[in-house]
Formats: C-alpha cells, sequence, structure tokens
C-alpha cells in the first residue's frame, strides 16, 4: 500500500514557468532551419546542461568559441537573452502550487538549473521561492536524473522518501525519483496535476 503523502517536490521549468531557448535567438537567428541547427549543434542542450551542473558562463562560452568562433556573438547571447526563454508563468499551475502552501503542505522544489539564472528567476516569479526552499543543481554540481540529487534533497531538508510525492515534466526525471524511494508524477498540465494529487490523497 502507498505510503500517504507528507512532503510534495516541484520541479520548476515547463511545471512552474515556461522555457524555450528558441526565444531569444528569433531575431538573431530569423532563419528556423539555421537556428534549430545552432541550438542542437553548438549552444545545444547538452552544453547547457553543464551550466546547470555548475559550470560558470564564462568557461561555456569560451568553450564553444574555440571551436565556432565565427558564432561568438550568438554563443554569447545566449546568456545575454536568456531572460527571452522564461517568457511566462503557468498560471494554472502557480495556483495549484500556492494553494498547497496556503493549506499547510510541506513543499519545496527541485530544478536542474544553472545557480545565477535561477535567482535570475526568483526575483521575476516570486512564486519560486514560497514554499520551504529549493535545491539547485547548478549550486551543488548534480543534476536530475542522478539518484544523488534526490538524496542530497532528501537530506537537506529531511524528507521521508516514501512519504515524498514528486512533480516533474521528463519521464526520466521521474524515474530517477523513483528509484530514489519517492513517489512521483509525471507534469503534462494542471487538470492531470489534480488528479494525481487527488489520487495520492491531496485535495486542491
Amino acid at each position: 500500500m502507498r505510503q500517504p503523502v507528507k512532503h510534495i517536490v516541484f520541479d520548476i521549468g515547463k511545471v512552474l514557468i515556461h522555457y524555450d531557448p528558441h526565444l531569444a535567438y528569433h531575431d538573431i537567428i530569423p532563419d528556423e532551419e539555421e537556428r534549430r541547427w545552432f541550438l542542437t549543434h553548438v549552444c545545444s542542450h547538452d552544453w547547457n546542461v553543464e551550466q546547470d551542473r555548475g559550470r560558470t558562463w564564462a568557461e561555456a562560452e569560451a568553450l564553444l568559441i574555440e571551436s565556432y568562433p565565427d558564432y561568438a556573438d550568438h554563443i554569447r547571447a545566449f546568456r545575454k537573452g536568456w531572460h527571452k526563454m522564461v517568457p511566462h508563468a503557468y498560471e494554472d499551475s502557480v495556483a495549484i502550487l500556492e494553494r498547497l502552501v496556503a493549506d499547510g503542505h510541506d513543499v519545496t522544489m527541485l530544478t536542474n538549473f544553472a545557480s545565477d539564472t535561477l535567482r535570475e528567476a526568483q526575483l521575476r516569479y516570486p512564486f519560486l521561492t514560497i514554499g520551504r526552499g529549493v535545491t539547485v543543481s547548478g549550486d551543488i554540481g548534480l543534476l536530475k536524473p542522478d539518484k544523488a540529487i534526490y538524496e542530497h534533497h532528501t537530506r537537506a531538508f529531511d524528507l521521508e522518501p516514501s512519504a515524498t510525492l514528486f512533480i516533474d515534466d521528463t519521464a526520466a526525471n521521474v524515474e530517477g525519483a523513483r528509484a530514489a524511494g519517492w513517489q512521483a508524477v509525471q507534469f503534462t498540465g494542471p487538470d492531470q496535476l489534480k488528479t494525481d494529487l487527488r489520487q495520492a490523497g491531496i485535495e486542491i
């Protein structure tokens, strides 16, 4: 029998706020095919995730510029235009988060995020500071779905793993949480999240 949920842990990107790197490059690289190539092969997901692991932007930019000197300005534009990549919050998701906190549930956040951009996002979206706190991958050098980041979060916030419900949009991260002994659901939208919470015994 599944244990009652005592702790709720939210991911941030694509659960509470929108994220799309293409939005920073529409003016810089108007051609969609060229823009897609650039964000696949130059400022790629694999390159960006190392900033989520803690690599500095200066190191990251220097690495790419050495390999793609003709794209130096475009590479630097990734961090300079980062604010354009997170244009809005998901209001219905935020309402669920705020309701859970208001109702006295133990809510924290666990995110793959560069340290500096997470602080920028918190200033822009104050709801990212509610609840008991957040574990930021860039602060601790660990990434989801590595088991170690869930274990770190468990220790940092004194959670009971089997009584913890994790909400993330990425299937691999959901599976990583389950491997760490958590309950977990994949976020596909606010209506499904409400259903998942009800099934976990939490009314919204």
